[in-house]
């Protein structure tokens, strides 16, 4: 397969999940946002939003002070911002139309028809009067794209390249939501005492658990009161949860086994290295040294692996 075919496949399927993440991130907040608490907590929470994607400097030099109403135009509209979900989804569709030719019918069509519909829907002010629905919208043009992907692709590199693309997003996004909430949670909050204290650990860990899809499975895991180490198990460690990092690299692993070359046996080993620490993994050591420094470490790991995927298949040789 070309390289530069298998870098917009590749850069396609991780804006789509990019677009995902913000919102499910963005949705989150919001609901987060409607609950009774403290104005120093509520600006917590829009903060650290913009801290997960690196954006306070960007976000700073525009708006200045942090406010919900801003924070939401920047990350859902804002074109100048590379990560806004209109960004996202603007690059994800010119990915695609770069490779038409190696895409179905069915695929081309999602993509062109997401960016076509979230400009619609932009222009009538959809967002602005229901930002919750808006979300939600996001989020099913992004699993209503992966599930054409796989459901009419022929199962050969161009489908490995996209997966691969999709998975080491999501491993990003998880690493960096974790991080930023964990690290968000004032010491008081942690194993609250008080019964104010302990609704305030609830509704927090839970909104964390719902912007991965993961309240339901923690239940049904677990089936007991929502515990912060048991939050982080889930996400990092539990194969079987589909947006864990050990999830996200079961996939990047068995991804890249398929579209290995002559050059590729180092960047295979690092990721079936970083799998290996996952899969051998227990919460409570990684707790007990430091959870903030485990994901800082995790997230350098992943993003040195895309920089060699980069350079093992996605850039045109010389000649």
């Amino acid at each position: 397969m070309l390289s530069r075919t298998a870098d917009h496949l590749f850069w396609m399927s991780r804006y789509t999940e990019r677009a995902e993440n913000t919102a499910r991130m963005l949705d989150v907040n919001y609901q987060t946002s409607l609950l009774p608490q403290s104005a120093a907590v509520a600006q917590v929470g829009w903060q650290g939003l913009l801290s997960i994607s690196e954006l306070l400097p960007a976000y700073a030099a525009k708006h200045g002070d942090v406010t919900p109403r801003s924070v939401m135009e920047f990350m859902v509209k804002d074109e100048s911002n590379p990560s806004s979900i209109v960004s996202c989804l603007k690059a994800a569709r010119e990915n695609a139309r770069a490779v038409r030719g190696s895409l179905t019918t069915e695929a081309w069509e999602t993509q062109n028809q997401t960016w076509l519909e979230v400009n619609r829907m932009l222009r009538k002010g959809e967002f602005e009067r229901d930002p919750g629905q808006f979300f939600e919208w996001v989020k099913f043009r992004s699993h209503l794209s992966r599930g054409v992907t796989v459901g009419t692709m022929l199962m050969d590199e161009a489908l490995h390249f996209m997966r691969l693309g999709t998975f080491l997003e999501r491993a990003d996004n998880t690493a960096r939501l974790v991080d930023v909430k964990f690290h968000a949670v004032q010491s008081d909050f942690f194993g609250a005492a008080s019964e104010k204290d302990q609704e305030y650990d609830f509704y927090h860990w839970s909104a964390i658990l719902r912007s991965v899809s993961g309240f339901e499975i923690y239940r049904k895991v677990y089936r007991d009161v929502i515990k912060p180490e048991r939050v982080a198990d889930l996400l990092i460690l539990r194969a079987d949860m589909p947006r864990s990092l050990h999830a996200s690299l079961n996939e990047v692993v068995s991804n890249l086994a398929m579209v290995a070359n002559d050059q590729s046996a180092e960047t295979q080993r690092r990721a079936g290295k970083l799998r290996a620490d996952l899969q051998y993994g227990d919460i409570d050591e990684i707790l007990a040294t430091g959870l903030h420094a485990f994901l800082t470490q995790f997230l350098d790991r992943v993003n040195e692996l895309g920089g060699r995927i980069s350079r093992d298949f996605l850039v045109p040789a010389k000649a």
